[in-house]
């Protein structure tokens, strides 16, 4: 088994809207990013490479390429998932804490999790999602920034599996 830490952060701005783990979140602010700037998808992402032994987000989708801009978050998660597969693994867990002064995240989490979980091929069980306030410190504390940390346990895809799949 492999496991992996992620960090995001992404300063709020106004006129963008707010993504946090694929859901569109009412706020008057949105994250800052050259994609859509869901940070907890982001942590998620390198969370997943470093348990991989690969790089991070930047060295596959890298800010400076058009293609990515704007792109849903979701889809760099599914990219990754795929990437993961093909090196023989899968997720068996992941846990994510999102440190934001506001909104209020709690009520989102299983919308949250309706949308990650599919795409990481785990059960819902398998995905925690939590949210801190930075108790009014700094960036975050006013809230100018939410912040992101995330562990991912990787496991070696089972033999019948990878032999399932050649099949097809």
């Amino acid at each position: 088994m492999k496991i992996g830490l992620g960090y995001d952060l992404h300063r709020l701005v106004r006129g963008r809207p707010l993504y946090l783990g694929g859901v569109e979140i009412p706020h008057g602010k949105g994250l800052l990013g050259h994609s859509d700037g869901d940070a907890l998808i982001h942590a998620l992402i390198d969370a997943l490479l470093g348990a991989a032994g690969e790089g991070d987000i930047g060295s596959l989708f890298p800010d400076t390429d058009p293609a990515f801009r704007g792109i849903r978050s979701p889809e760099l998660l599914r990219a990754v998932t795929i990437r993961l597969r093909k090196k023989g693994f899968r997720v068996a867990n992941a846990d994510v804490v999102v440190v934001a002064e506001a909104p209020k995240l709690g009520p989102h989490f299983a919308a949250m999790k309706k949308i990650l979980a599919p795409i990481l091929e785990i059960e819902e069980t398998a995905l925690g999602l939590k949210a801190k306030t930075n108790e009014g410190l700094g960036l975050i504390g006013k809230g100018g920034a939410i912040a992101c940390w995330a562990v991912a346990l990787l496991e070696p895809t089972p033999l019948r599996e990878v032999l399932g799949s050649l099949k097809t």
